[in-house]
């Protein structure tokens, strides 16, 4: 295979920290990243609010259940990020920095997809475990904490009509 696919699942902290990390070095010339590499965070969307008469841009990621945020910071100066309704349309980004409708390269976004498929499904494998372990933390202290519920019968008053 020619161009693997090099990126990696991430938690929503490790994402905000690298957008804080690229907000603290805005003003710098030359901005060194701590995280450098290709991310997918997974069920998260990314939102922008422009305030402060359009001067100011603030980024936001939002919980939104089957949608991707891809970010790119192989350069380590420089963090691109873009939203994905599918992973494998984030993994296309990352891999050859066109988005699926884009009409200028030889090849396809359905080509480059089977040719990649393996790679694709290893990142779902992954992202099901990822599921699977957080909801197995969830629900052990759910299952702790739960007592046996009792229905007491309630009784209704009728009030006097004034």
């Amino acid at each position: 295979m020619k161009n693997p696919i090099r990126a990696s699942l991430i938690t929503v902290d490790q994402a905000r920290a690298m957008l804080k990390d690229q907000r603290d070095q805005r003003s710098e010339p030359f901005p060194s990243l701590a995280r450098s590499g290709q991310y997918i965070l997974p069920d998260y969307r990314l939102t922008r609010k422009r305030e402060a008469f359009k001067i100011r841009r603030h980024t936001f990621l939002k919980k939104h259940f089957r949608s991707y945020v891809a970010f790119d910071s192989d350069n380590g100066q420089t963090l691109w990020i873009h939203n994905f309704s599918s992973l494998s349309e984030a993994c296309f980004w990352l891999n050859t920095g066109l988005k699926p409708n884009d009409t200028d390269s030889t090849s396809s976004y359905q080509e480059w997809k089977t040719k990649h498929l393996d790679e694709i499904e290893e990142l779902k494998a992954q992202l099901r475990a990822q599921h699977k372990d957080l909801h197995k933390t969830v629900a052990e202290p759910a299952k702790k904490k739960a007592k046996p519920t009792t229905v007491a019968a309630v009784q209704k008053v009728k009030h006097p009509k004034k």
